[in-house]
Parts: structure tokens; C-alpha cells; sequence
């Protein structure tokens, strides 16, 4: 996992007035470590586990040490976050007799190593150790891992779920979602905004798309033609030039995810080495709208194989009013998708 702030600066993001990822391609990088050091110390300091149960009285004390790193990435409205840390915590134990006198007071630690978000699914390993390991002092300490360990756990499925929603962003992007851009003209502009709604409205049912763009290029490269069908339909290789996650179905009629889920789509057409025809979308588009994407694979002469892209019905702006979709969307096939396939497999020209 790249580490905060190592990104390159060519796809972060700076932060605009009005929350919104100008460049569809980039990516918005918030550091998480403060908050996920709060968000422990709040949830896990002082938390009681047993309270007299079997004469025994544990809590926790407080966290001592959260390490490692922890990010959220914002891209085409979806939050990715990004988190390897580790947590030490302290925990004391109290064992009674019959008649409440103390017989030890026992201190320990409590250490999960690696909390990450590639085992977001798994429950983190969680060690327990004590300081006084005579009898008492054992049954302290598997006390603490049968009613500790799990409070220990769920609170770290908390920290899961908080960062999946985008950790300390998440209420700012609720507030910029909100929050109306003029307040000073809502009324005029909410019915300007009707308007133009029944407009679009009305286009549709003509079977039209109204402000739409056809993106159209074409590529050589250095392969057959089988090669490059294989890269494009396979999750795997996906997944290895772009530095994303990817999921790809190879079957028409099935879905795909490609660049971390930002872009989503289905299969409609599959001819090996000769046509991937799909329908595209990218999160950051207005609700509803997709494009179709056709890639024509020829080659000419052996080991040389030509790309012809047509990427048609490409909004103009996004649903936040960026008119920089059609320039970034071919500026991403260019660059992130062509030049990243011939530099990680060899096949430039």
C-alpha cells in the first residue's frame, strides 16, 4: 500500500470551495491517522469487561500506541479508504475472595499488530499478555481474552465500518452534498433547474442524449491482437497496469468494475481478439447516464496490432457541474489505460 501523501502529485486533487473531484481521473487524499487515534482512545479506553463476575473486575485503561498509516481516497464521488495500523492497549484486572478481599491486582497489555483494509472482511489477530503470570494472574488474563478480546474486536469492526464511509471526511462530504451553492438565488435557481429537468426529460423520451460527446482514437501497438483482447478482458492484468482494483466479467451480459470501482459497466458484445463492445459509466456522472464504449482490434500484419476506440455518449460535465469529462475521459484512456499497457508489457512502438 502506497503510503500517504507518496501519491503522484499529478492526480491529487486540490481541495475546491464546493467539494467537488474536478478531474475524473484523480484523486482527492485525506490523511487519517490523527483520527483514527482518536477514534480508538475514545472507543477503547476505560471499557469494562467483567464487573465482579466470578469475584473478578477487569477494564481497559487506555490506548498506548496506534501505528502505521491510514488514508481515504475520494474518486468520482466513492470513498476508498487505505489503513495498516497497529494498536497497543492496557488493561487491568482485579481477582476477589468470597468475602471481597483483593487477592491480586494484575496489569497487562492488549496488541493487535495489523488492523488493515485487504482483511477489512477478517477479524484482526489479538494478543493478550499480563505482567504477574502466577495462577491468578492467569485466569486474569483468559478472563481478558474470553470477555475482553471480544469488545476489543467489535470496536475494531466500528473502525472498519467508519472508514469505509470515509472516517473524518465523511461529514464534510454530507455537508457539501447539501449544502445549496447560492443560497442568495435558490428560488430562481430551483426553477431554472425544473426547466431544464423537463428539457432533458423530454429529450429523452425523443430517444435523444442532449449534451454528449464521442471520444474517438486510434492506437498501435506492438502485439497480436489476442494479446491485447486478453489484457483488456482480464481482472488480473487489469488490476496490474492501472494499480486499481478491477473485477471483469468475460462473458456478454456481464458486469465489470475497473479503477477501484470508479468506473462501472456491462459486456455487450465479445468477440475475441476483434470487438469489446461495452456500456461505461463513471460514478461522477449525472444519475442515469451511460456511454458505450467500442474497442475494433486489427492487425494488419503479425505482431502489430491497431486499436480503434469509439467512446460515445460522454456527458459534457459531471453531476457537479465540471465541464472537464470529455478531455479527462480520453486523457484516461491515453494515459492511464494505452501508454500504462505498453510501458508495463512491453508492447510500444
Amino acid at each position: 500500500m502506497a503510503k500517504y501523501g507518496e501519491g503522484d502529485k499529478r492526480w491529487i486533487v486540490e481541495e475546491r470551495a464546493d467539494g467537488a473531484n474536478v478531474h475524473n481521473w484523480h484523486w482527492a487524499e485525506t490523511d487519517c491517522l490523527p483520527w483514527s487515534k482518536t477514534f480508538f482512545t475514545k472507543s477503547l479506553s476505560d471499557l469494562p469487561v467483567l464487573t465482579g463476575e466470578g469475584n473478578l473486575y477487569i477494564k481497559t485503561k487506555k490506548v498506548e500506541k496506534v501505528d502505521g498509516e491510514a488514508y481515504v481516497n475520494i474518486r468520482k464521488g466513492k470513498i476508498i479508504p487505505g489503513y495498516e495500523v497497529s494498536l497497543n492497549l492496557s488493561w487491568e484486572g482485579e481477582a476477589k475472595d468470597g468475602e471481597g478481599k483483593t487477592l491480586l491486582k494484575a496489569e497487562g497489555n492488549v496488541e493487535i499488530p495489523y488492523i488493515a483494509d485487504e482483511n477489512a472482511d477478517e477479524d484482526p489477530e489479538v494478543r493478550v499478555t499480563v505482567k504477574d503470570e502466577g495462577p491468578i494472574g492467569k485466569t486474569l488474563k483468559e478472563a481478558m481474552l474470553a470477555k475482553g478480546k471480544p469488545l476489543v474486536l467489535e470496536k475494531v469492526r466500528d473502525y472498519v465500518k467508519a472508514m469505509a464511509k470515509g472516517g473524518p471526511v465523511k461529514d464534510e462530504l454530507e455537508a457539501k452534498k447539501l449544502a445549496p451553492k447560492n443560497s442568495s438565488t435558490s428560488n430562481s435557481s430551483s426553477a431554472v433547474v425544473s426547466k431544464e429537468k423537463t428539457a432533458v426529460e423530454k429529450e429523452a423520451k425523443k430517444g435523444g442524449k442532449k449534451g454528449c460527446k464521442t471520444i474517438t482514437m486510434s492506437e498501435k501497438f506492438n502485439c497480436r491482437a489476442k494479446d491485447m483482447f486478453e489484457i483488456l478482458m482480464d481482472e488480473n492484468r487489469w488490476k496490474g497496469f492501472t494499480q486499481s482494483n478491477a473485477r471483469i466479467s468475460k462473458e456478454v451480459g456481464g458486469q465489470f468494475s475497473i479503477f477501484d470501482g470508479s468506473v462501472t459497466g456491462i459486456n455487450l458484445e465479445l468477440q475475441e481478439g476483434k470487438l469489446i463492445a461495452q456500456k461505461w459509466r463513471f460514478g461522477s456522472w449525472p444519475d442515469g447516464v451511460d456511454s458505450t464504449v467500442r474497442l475494433v482490434f486489427d492487425e494488419p500484419e503479425p505482431g502489430v496490432t491497431i486499436i480503434k476506440l469509439t467512446h460515445s455518449d460522454v456527458p459534457e460535465e459531471d453531476r457537479y457541474g465540471n465541464a472537464t469529462v470529455v478531455e479527462n475521459t480520453e486523457r484516461g484512456w491515453r494515459d492511464l489505460i494505452f501508454n500504462k499497457i505498453r510501458a508495463v508489457f512491453g508492447f510500444g512502438i
